[in-house]
This record gives C-alpha cells, structure tokens and sequence, in this order.
C-alpha cells in the first residue's frame, strides 16, 4: 500500500521560510517522478515543483529561485524547501508521486502553509 505522508507545514511571516518534507512507504522511490503540488484557496491545484528519477527539476515560474525540490531515494523522501515567502504561496501544499512506467499516481493528505503579510 502507497502512502505519502507530509510534514512542515506551518504559519510564517512574509520573507520567512520552511521546509516541507514527504515520506513515501510501499513504493521504490527511483521509480517514480516526484513533486510538490499546492492548492490556494478559491484555486485550481497547480505545480510547484517536480523532480524526475535523475534529478532533473522543474519550478513554477512563479517560485523560480526561492523553493528548492530534493529527493533523497534511499529514505524515499522528497523535500521543499521555500525561501522568502509571501502571502500568495498561502496554500494546502501536496506531495505527489508518478510511476514512470504505469503512470499511477499517488497523493499525500496535504500540509497547510500560511505566509502572513
């Protein structure tokens, strides 16, 4: 059974950082594309980041050099970490995970991210 389990999440004023961080269990983890997925309120869930299995990355124009996605295969954990952040990354942030060969696609329950102005 696949699990996805997120951790981080918090409240922090604009400028401020955190760092996310996904657990993953039931899968082998260079399988799968990993990525981050944000969800704001009143909004469409969108991309934040994704990392692929051999490490290429791909950003949200609008978090282009403040977040940074790694991964780590062995622990199977994908992490996010945010820099300078401001009120509109507020948003219940996603881990996802993308078999490369199936496509089957799973998702974590979701950590609620607040930057307050």
């Amino acid at each position: 059974q696949v699990q996805l389990v997120e951790s981080g999440g918090g409240l922090v004023q604009s400028g401020g950082s955190l760092r996310l961080s996904c657990s993953a269990s039931g899968i082998i983890a260079n399988l799968y594309i990993l990525a981050w997925y944000r969800q704001a309120p009143g909004k469409q869930r969108e991309l934040v980041a994704a990392i692929d299995t051999v490490g290429s990355i791909d950003y949200a124009d609008s978090v282009k050099g403040r977040f940074t996605i790694s991964r780590n295969n062995a622990k199977k954990t994908v992490s996010l970490q945010m820099n300078s952040l401001n009120p509109e990354d507020t948003a219940v942030y996603y881990c996802n995970a993308r078999h490369i060969v199936t496509s089957d696609v799973y998702w974590g329950q979701g950590t609620r991210v607040t930057a307050s102005s």
